[in-house]
């Protein structure tokens, strides 16, 4: 594998904004036809953002977390799909700078700043909760162990170099084993039938007495002993895809009043958009969406805050600033790829013309995690001073 390094941050806002205007014009019809992304995920690759959160110290950008949300959020404009395929990846690179010890950052970023991608294979079917994971790491007697389980919504595994397994280990404490995409034992089975999302081939994992070396297993219990950011970065991409995928339907439903839509008789104007109700309608629309867009700035500049000085308080700043913005972010989503048809009208309901696919998107992304528990712990928060608890999730 060969990649760009990119140097900071503005490179890669840009280098996003491009790529993004890139994957605009297939994202249509690779939903419509279920075409996976891999040739543009090879460009992903090749472009350097895989990379960007690698430190400095391993030859990385190591870019603000206001950036990598950008990067989120430019790429769901585009292709909420390909967008969501790396958010795991990003997630799991952060165990790696948290958990890895220095030849195992060695060995990964080395891999990273090369193109290598990071899939995902953590949640389970069929147990009493997301967090009952059954998967098993057993100990061998070279020190070596045989992981074994099955893994749903594995988005971004059919496509990956490395597999990231959070499993459990004979003291039941959650590890993550980094597995090869080729490792025996290992099966990825492409069954995603999610009515949005179409292209991340969020399938199936089968692990059948994988040998893992003991160098590519880390501790990822140890993550949340302290004050920690694990989850906060994780969910502010998803509401970085959610904000995305709402200013790409905003951005559509203008395109198609302005070409497309016919004025209602009785609105005495010539074109739809000098209709009055529809001006008031979209104006409505891009004050949801820019909410959503300061919310997520905010909830970023949390994060980088709360990097900078680490502690439980500004973690916890951090875990309820982004809440906030994945709340919202999730809400705006789903109700403005839903009203893209009330202002455009009946013919934008034609299948052939595929504009419900903002709003599959944001219905199936959005079900990640209910934010009815994140509204929750901002209440508890802010009227009883309970910080929000140590999870992936927050």
């Amino acid at each position: 594998m060969a990649a760009h390094v990119i140097a900071d941050d503005a490179e890669a806002l840009a280098v996003a904004a491009s790529l993004a205007e890139e994957f605009r014009a297939g994202a249509s019809t690779r939903d419509v036809e279920r075409r996976l992304p891999r040739a543009e995920l090879d460009r992903l690759s090749a472009s350097g953002l895989l990379a960007v959160t690698v430190p400095a110290a391993h030859g990385g950008a190591d870019v603000s977390a206001r950036t990598l949300s950008e990067i989120f959020r430019l790429l769901a404009t585009a292709d909420a799909s390909l967008a969501q395929i790396p958010q795991s990846h990003f997630a799991y690179v952060n165990v790696i700078r948290r958990q890895g010890s220095e030849e195992q950052r060695k060995f990964f970023f080395t891999e990273l700043l090369s193109g290598a991608r990071f899939g995902n294979a953590q949640s389970e079917a069929g147990t009493k909760h997301v967090q009952d994971i059954r998967t098993r790491l057993e100990p061998r007697p070279d020190g070596s162990y045989d992981l074994t389980g099955v893994k749903h919504y594995s988005t971004g595994a059919l496509f990956a170099h490395w597999i990231p397994v959070l499993a459990r280990a004979d003291d039941d404490a959650l590890h993550v084993a980094y597995v090869p995409h080729d490792a025996p034992g290992l099966n990825v089975v492409d069954d995603w039938d999610g009515l949005g999302q179409r292209t991340t081939a969020s399938g199936t994992v089968r692990l059948e007495g994988v040998r893992v070396p003991a160098d590519r297993v880390l501790p990822h219990h140890l993550t949340f002993r302290g004050p920690q950011l694990h989850g906060a970065v994780a969910q502010l991409l998803h509401a970085a895809i959610d904000t995305g995928i709402a200013a790409g339907a905003l951005a559509e439903a203008v395109l198609f009043v302005r070409t497309k839509s016919r004025p209602w008789f009785e609105s005495g104007v010539d074109t739809a958009a000098e209709d009055p109700l529809l001006v008031q309608q979209f104006g409505e629309l891009a004050v949801q969406v820019r909410a959503s867009e300061a919310l997520l700035g905010d909830a970023a500049r949390a994060v980088d805050a709360a990097r900078a000085d680490l502690t439980d308080d500004s973690a916890a700043e951090a875990s309820i600033a982004v809440a906030a913005a994945k709340v919202v972010a999730a809400r705006t989503a789903v109700e403005v790829a839903g009203a893209l048809f009330e202002v455009s009208g009946t013919r934008s309901a034609l299948n052939s013309l595929n504009l419900h696919r903002h709003w599959r998107d944001a219905r199936t992304h959005t079900l990640h995690d209910p934010v009815r528990w994140k509204v929750q712990h901002i209440g508890r928060y802010v009227l009883n001073d309970i910080r929000p608890p140590r999870h992936g999730l927050l």
